[in-house]
Order: structure tokens, then sequence, then C-alpha cells
């Protein structure tokens, strides 16, 4: 990876992780120096200092609510995406008088999933809707899924682990159509990638996250439409108009509202250049390993950034620590399960084998990504994926 004004790995590396995590960029960095450095107060203080930090809040949430074409007050800083997430699914599920039912889709990030089964144990009522072979969900296993008590859907826009991108103005329109629920979608991958205007999605809450869009980790945000009633789950000083207690982190929040606007603005070019280098890494590397099997939707189903594969007779864990020796960042799936041996829920949801879905392989690319990176990855991944074929595996 060339040196970049985001700094990060050194020229020898690769870096096709970002929907791991992104390297915060030089702008985002400037803008944060002045609420770690002069200003200082605490946003809810009323004497100047605190109201210098409260303009920087003020104006960081003015520029997310710009991206997401909604008003700044539906905007709720977190403490990343998966706490936003628990925040919709939580928040809502607590303003019930009773208990209900929640749908979500097979492929959920674990932030939505292991929330809905705590939920569940709680005597809250869970169906999960079953996804294609593209990781698609289909509107009409929706409608059929709803009921008189359904109070909740949580689809997410584009999947963490394959890029697919979910229909969610359709499946909002089913869910308006046949319930009075209220729909999340759980966004994170999407900043900066997809339109976020909440009005063209049809959503009534929406998670974001910082560090997926070159911005800081430990950020993130959750849109909530005016009128939908949420119990905060981080009580204390009743900080964001008492949705989400504690005080404000100042330069991540400034941090976000950079970071979310500067990759509004780009959006347009740098995802067109992206998929064609996502195409061009898919292309080669199937034509180097012809038996690799891509996994996900194929364009324009998909985010841009996404290059995904399994590759039969391939131990995933084994691939990545070759990649990795041999100077390329990449991942299996999900960063938010690393260490775990089991198949993706993704894969299998997908339908893929286990056996075929433990040799998978998530190449994402980002700003800094060129075409010299993706012809060299192409070749190193086709040399480790022969290497491990002519290996045995010893038990």
């Amino acid at each position: 990876m060339s040196e970049s004004p985001e700094g990060g790995p050194g020229p020898r590396v690769i870096y096709l992780d970002h929907a791991a995590t992104t390297p915060v960029r030089a702008e985002v960095r400037e803008a944060m120096e002045a609420p770690l450095g002069s200003v200082f107060g605490n946003p809810s203080s009323a004497h100047q200092a605190g109201r210098a930090a409260r303009s920087l809040v003020d104006e960081a949430r003015d520029r997310l609510a710009a991206v997401l074409g909604c008003r700044a007050r539906e905007v709720i800083f977190t403490g990343g995406g998966s706490e936003a997430d628990n925040l919709a699914l939580r928040g809502v599920a607590a303003t019930r008088p009773g208990k209900g039912h929640l749908i979500v889709s097979a492929v959920e990030h674990e932030a939505v999933l292991e929330t809905v089964r705590a939920l569940q144990a709680q005597g809250f009522e869970v169906s999960e809707l079953p996804v294609d072979a593209r990781g698609l969900v289909d509107p009409i296993d929706l409608r059929d899924a709803l009921r008189e008590d359904t109070f909740l859907v949580s689809v997410m826009l584009a999947n963490n682990e394959v890029g697919t991108i979910q229909p969610i103005r359709e499946l909002v329109e089913v869910v308006r159509g046949n319930s009075a629920a209220l729909f999340h979608t759980d966004a994170t991958q999407a900043l900066g990638k997809l339109s976020l205007k909440v009005e063209e999605l049809g959503v009534d809450l929406l998670t974001v996250s910082a560090h997926k869009a070159y911005g800081p980790k430990g950020v993130g945000a959750l849109f909530a439409r005016h009128g939908v009633s949420l119990e905060a789950q981080v009580t204390g000083g009743g900080q964001e108009r008492t949705r989400r207690s504690g005080t404000e982190n100042v330069p991540g929040i400034v941090g976000l509202g950079v970071a979310a606007e500067l990759a509004e603005r780009e959006r347009e070019a740098e995802m067109g250049r992206l998929r064609e280098l996502s195409t061009a890494l898919t292309e080669k590397i199937l034509a180097l390993v012809p038996d690799a099997r891509p996994t996900g939707a194929r364009p324009p189903l998909r985010l841009a950034t996404f290059c995904t594969m399994a590759f039969p007779h391939v131990e995933g864990e084994l691939l990545l620590l070759r990649l990795d020796r041999a100077g390329v960042c990449a991942s299996a799936g999900s960063a938010c399960a690393s260490g775990s041996l089991a198949p993706s829920h993704v894969l299998l949801a997908m339908g893929l084998d286990p056996e075929l879905a433990a040799g998978h392989l998530r190449l994402t690319m980002g700003r800094g990504t060129t075409p010299d990176e993706v012809e060299r990855a192409a070749v190193i991944v086709a040399r480790e994926v022969a290497a491990l074929r002519q290996t045995p595996v010893v038990a």
C-alpha cells in the first residue's frame, strides 16, 4: 500500500480490509485537533468553554443530518454502531406495554442478532427471514412473517461479509402496507458507499459508524425519526435529549461529522473507481483460480468495494495467515467474529456448504487502493491458494 495522507500500513502492505475498519483521513484528524486541545470543555457546561464544545457537537450533528437528509434533532450520537443497533432494538422494545414480535434477517450483524436473542430470552418473539444464494431477503417472506403484534423489523442495508445490498425501500413498503411496525436498518457498511437519505429509504431508524468511513473508532449514531419512542439504554445525565446519557465524545463526534460529509461528497466518483477495481480483482483471481466461487450478489446489488469468494479445499484461517505474511491484509468475513472457527452464519444462511464456507475470503478496497495493488494481490492470493492445496493439513 503506497503512503497516503491517512497514514496506515507501510508501502509493502496491501490493505484490503476496509470493511473491517478504515484509516482516519487527514481532514478528519485536523478537525479533531481543536476538541482534543483548546476546545476541551464539557458540552453540558453553561460557561464559554462548554458553549464552545457544544457548538462543535451541534455543527457535527448538522453535518450528519445533511448526509442523512433528516432533522438534526433526529440524530443521536452513540459509542459506535453496535451501541446504535442496541439502542434501536432494545430502546423500542422497552417502550412496549407488553411483549411482542420482532423480525430480523438471518444475515444481520451480531450486534443485531445477539440483541434480539437477548430480547427473546426476556419473552419477546423473534422471526429470522431467510435469504437466497445472493444473500437477499424476499419481500414476500417478510410479508408472510408480519403479525399483528410485530412492532419492529430490522434488515441491514448492506451486508458486512459479502456486500449484498438489500432492497430496503421495497421491504419498507411491505411493512407499511401490512403492519404498524417500525423499520430499522443497520447502514454501518453503507456510509460513503450508498445514499443514506432516510426519506428515500423510508426507514424509521438507521445506524451508522464513523470508523467504516475514514473517521475515528468508538463513535456512531442512530437516526430516530421524530415521533419514534425510544427508552435510553445508557442512563445518567440525560444527554442527547435524554436518549443516550454520558458526556459527549466531542473529538469523535466532530470526526464523524466531517468524515460523513466528505464521504458523501466524494461518494459517486469514488465508488465508480472502486467498482472498477473490485471487478478487476474478481476477474483476475478467477482467471488464476478457476474453481473459486464468488459469493454474494453481483453488481449493482453489492457494494462497490467488495470482492468475496470461497475456495474449495482451502482452510480460510490458514489462507489469511499466509496472505498476512505475504503482505496482504484481508479477512474471512466479519472482523467482529475474529477468532471464531465456526462457519459464518451469513454464508450458511446463503446455502454454502460448511466446508466451502470455511474457505471464504473477503477483500475490500478503499481510498488508498491502486490498480497495481489489485494486480499484485490477485497474484498473491492465487499463489497462496495453490500452496495450501499442495500442503496437507495435519490434524
